[in-house]
């Protein structure tokens, strides 16, 4: 039986680490016959289930990522079979027991309907995986920024990280880290807070931050980029010491930082960990190490009023003014989370309109109100199960 992976730009990242796992597996841009492979998130939900529903093939569709693992009775309206969380270990054994007609409730860490039932069956949860076994991507079909870290010890409210991969940081050794390097010029990393490399999340180790970037400094012809896309750093991470070690090692002149709001009342609401002044104070640390902040802020989280979001408008201005940038997103909450269900707030005529302005003048990025998508997602299900 033959076995394809859904291949998107968007999932690259999920497939670059699974197809070494399966390797004769090949990538398709369509449904076909055999064993299908998705990965997704919740804003690419609909498309796929449409895909799925009308696919005129003969095929088992196994689907796995953010919002399969977040949603798997939902998904199991289309697909056949859910990979919940990490995929190493499961989605291979998975596909075999698929190949053999074998029986999947051995499987752990999947969701499936039983065939005589139609209930859906929930396996024993599986361990999370050592990152030192996988690769991170197999150079020769399909290649990723090197993940360095996995896990998040927060659990802030709106964010799948800690459900999907536990609030245990995972660290990549560096002899890991280095046989992956050997692929690239420029470095990129995967990691939800870089600069806790080698932490508990919680207490910064830089001391193992350097041992890391000074291990990349000595391969030849290599640029780090450390800190930033597809990265970020949590701005009490942001200090003198950190600072000088991009500096130091690294090719990037900015730092990507979660700020997320300017309310602290806000801050605490969601779990975030970290205060406004640790916010200010990590940009005017970039600033005086000559490192752009590209600052991140959520709007419309549940329980903001017009005078949080001022708040938060008067932090971006402030970044802004400073030489920093900003990019806003407008809350889409996510399954699996605290704020699966919760619906987002409106953001206020004269901060949608600051924020414009802003945008028009090159400081700012993103969404921050309601997109067309988010304003049809009421009507999904409802589209596809018609």
């Amino acid at each position: 039986m033959d076995v394809h992976f859904r291949y998107s730009k968007k999932n690259s990242y999920s497939f670059a680490v699974l197809s070494p796992l399966l390797p004769d597996a090949g990538f398709a841009n369509k449904p076909l016959n055999g064993v299908m492979i998705y990965s997704f998130t919740t804003q690419q939900a609909t498309k796929i289930f449409t895909e799925v529903k009308n696919a005129d093939t003969d095929s088992i569709f196994i689907a796995g990522g953010p919002h399969p693992s977040g949603v798997p009775e939902e998904t199991l309206e289309y697909f056949d079979y859910v990979v919940l969380g990490e995929g190493e270990e499961t989605l291979p054994e998975l596909v075999k027991i698929i190949q053999k007609g074998g029986n999947p409730e051995k499987v752990r860490g999947i969701a499936y309907r039983d065939s005589g039932t139609g209930k859906v069956v929930i396996t024993p949860k599986r361990p999370y995986a050592d990152l030192d076994i996988y690769p991170c991507f197999d150079p020769e079909k399909l290649r990723a920024p090197i993940e360095i870290s996995r896990g998040c010890p927060w659990g802030c409210r709106y964010c799948q990280t800690p459900r999907l991969f536990g609030r245990e940081v995972r660290h990549r050794s560096i002899d890991s880290i280095l046989k992956n390097a050997r692929h690239y010029n420029d470095l990129r990393f995967i990691a939800s807070n870089a600069f806790a490399y080698g932490s508990d999340g919680i207490r910064p180790r830089f001391d193992k931050v350097e041992k890391l970037l000074s291990a990349l400094y000595e391969l030849p012809d290599k640029k780090i980029f450390f800190g930033t896309f597809p990265s970020e750093v949590r701005p009490e991470f942001v200090t003198d010491e950190s600072a000088e070690l991009v500096r130091k090692y690294c090719a990037n002149d900015s730092l990507s930082l979660g700020a997320q709001s300017g309310s602290d009342r806000i801050l605490k609401e969601i779990q975030r960990g970290h205060t406004v002044g640790d916010s200010i104070s990590a940009v005017e640390c970039c600033l005086e190490h000559e490192i752009v902040p590209a600052v991140d802020f959520i709007f419309g989280l549940p329980t903001e009023t017009e005078e949080d979001q001022e708040k938060s408008l008067d932090l971006v201005r402030w970044i802004c003014r400073k030489g920093g940038t900003v990019r806003a997103h407008y809350l889409t909450p996510l399954p699996g989370t605290p704020y699966a269900s919760a619906v987002p707030a409106k953001v206020s005529d004269g901060v949608r309109r600051e924020l414009g302005k802003l945008a028009f003048g090159g400081k700012l990025t993103g969404n921050w109100e309601k997109t067309k998508n988010q304003k049809k997602e009421h009507l999904r299900d409802k589209y596809l199960k018609d």
